[in-house]
């Protein structure tokens, strides 16, 4: 199971540590010594300040897959209406195999979860059989994507 951050800490970002980040923006599979040689560090000292990030939380390195290139070729925003603990039940959303996203909000809708579905058969079975029955749903309202113009990660400008 992917390691879920936990609150955010303060991590201070001098100029080598945000050039590093801006390294890794650029191709996260960047050698520690091709980023020590752009930004003047050895690679060891990369290889520390990399790895501070990460305990941290401040940074994760992770591998994007497109959903349709893997199968996956129904993509919706499901948005909840709920009650109770909404951590707890974005939390039991997000151990769902299908889910990419979930995000508490304010507004309309308490939860908002991006899923991942191989058909439209795939997605009514998870929405019918795993998020409405789940406690505290009271709503949801189903957002199918009919084309993705821009996917990728969080990026901030450091």
């Amino acid at each position: 199971m992917a390691r879920r951050p936990g609150p955010p800490s303060h991590v201070q970002l001098d100029e080598v540590s945000r050039a590093i980040i801006d390294q890794l923006k650029q191709d996260g599979r960047r050698s520690y010594a091709a980023i020590g040689k752009a930004i003047g560090l050895s690679e060891a000292a990369v290889r520390q300040r990399v790895q501070r990030l990460t305990d941290s939380g401040l940074v994760q390195i992770v591998a994007l897959t497109d959903p349709l290139q893997v199968g996956l070729t129904r993509q919706a925003m499901v948005a909840l209406r709920a009650d109770g603990d909404l951590a707890a039940l974005a939390a039991t959303l997000a151990d769902l195999p299908e889910v990419d996203y979930v995000v508490v909000t304010a507004g309309s809708f308490d939860v908002l979860v991006e899923v991942a579905c191989e058909n439209d058969d795939h997605l009514l079975r998870l929405l019918n059989g795993s998020i409405r029955t789940l406690p505290g749903v009271r709503e949801t309202e189903t957002f199918v994507y009919l084309g993705a113009h821009k996917r990728s990660s969080h990026r901030v400008s450091v």
